[in-house]
């Protein structure tokens, strides 16, 4: 397993230019939900990679004359400056500075935007903070051309970890793992691992629509909910069990067993909002129409047999997942029937996806 000195750059000299990365996002399949050290992961998380929901930013470096202590850049969001971000970017750099000491030596224009509404409640942290690495590394391998393509990613996947979490699988696809996995080889909790085992055809198109159900800023930040599992009564057993579910997740993959997919994928879901629940302090991050939708999508499969199912992010929202065969009776099913429980009617379309793009 690759160590974190592995990932330390030797000097380079100054650079200038730009670079552009769309990164997309991802939604976890088997959630990882408790962190320690420098971001790293208690349990190991298996995730989609997402298609249409993503993050492009654009990176002009340029060297600095005056090596200050503090970073210099400038960040803008869809074409305006956002001051809000920079204490989030100060950090993250903050955080890479004893592997790219680049960053102090060179003066960043960043400029962002989402594929996604910023106010839907979709999080784009993981989106967002991949693109970024993506670009920080493409200033790297500029110096050192004979960096490897399978090398930069994973230095890529590392440095966005250091950002959020769950970018770290956000730089491949179709699926990602993150954290050290019996189920899965080269597996690591410093970056995220591409799974390459043969998947079956019908996970290869599968889709994901995304129930906006609530728009607002969430009461409680993954960050801190991330911090109460430290105490929580129920840790071990949840490490413990999302790595059992990780096992059988991978062979399931493998043989397209629907069935057993949707057990294991809405079982997480449920897990890490009951986690939140029974947190100390509690809380509840689920809203009425989110129960609301979770009851229908049951109701649909019992009389249907469509197999269609629901997982949850750190959140309200609701994402809806089924195979591509099935789109037409379940967007119809979306339309008639879920929709009136999104905030503004709002959902969105999306589907698995192959990873980062350099534009």
């Amino acid at each position: 397993m690759s160590e974190e000195k592995e990932f330390i750059s030797s000097p380079i000299s100054p650079q200038n230019g730009s670079v552009i990365w769309e990164a997309p996002s991802n939604i976890a399949l088997v959630k990882y939900w408790g962190k320690y050290g420098n971001q790293l992961p208690q349990n190991p998380s298996l995730s989609f990679t997402l298609s249409s929901c993503s993050t492009t930013t654009k990176l002009v470096y340029s060297e600095r004359e005056n090596h200050s202590d503090a970073f210099s850049f400038s960040f803008e969001f869809e074409g305006k400056k956002q001051a809000s971000f920079h204490q989030k970017i100060e950090q993250f750099f903050a955080r890479i500075l004893p592997y790219c000491p680049y960053v102090k030596t060179h003066h960043f224009a960043i400029s962002s935007s989402n594929s996604f509404p910023h106010s839907s409640g979709i999080a784009s942290s993981a989106s967002s903070m991949c693109a970024l690495a993506l670009c920080i590394v493409s200033l790297e391998k500029k110096a050192n051309p004979s960096m490897s393509d399978a090398f930069f990613l994973q230095k890529a996947s590392f440095l966005a970890r250091l950002g959020s979490g769950s970018a770290a699988r956000s730089v491949q696809g179709p699926l990602m793992s993150w954290g050290h996995s019996t189920a899965i080889a080269g597996s690591s909790p410093l970056f995220g691992t591409q799974i390459t085992q043969d998947i079956h055809p019908i996970f290869h198109d599968f889709q994901d629509s995304i129930l906006i159900i609530d728009k607002g800023q969430k009461k409680v930040s993954s960050t801190l909910g991330h911090q109460l599992m430290e105490n929580h009564p129920y840790a071990q057993t949840r490490f413990t069990q999302a790595e059992e579910n990780l096992l059988k997740l991978t062979e399931v993959l493998k043989k397209g067993d629907l069935d057993t997919f949707i057990s294991i994928v809405e079982s997480e879901a449920l897990t890490l909002h009951a986690l939140m629940m029974a947190s100390s302090p509690y809380f509840i991050l689920m809203k009425p129409e989110t129960l609301s939708v979770l009851n229908a999508i049951w109701d649909f499969r019992q009389q249907t047999n469509i197999p269609v199912c629901f997982t949850l992010d750190a959140g309200a929202n609701v994402h809806v997942l089924y195979p591509k065969a099935n789109s037409v009776q379940v967007l119809e099913f979306i339309e008639t029937n879920l929709k009136r429980f999104c905030e503004n009617g709002q959902y969105i379309e999306d589907q698995v996806g192959s990873g980062a793009i350099k534009h």
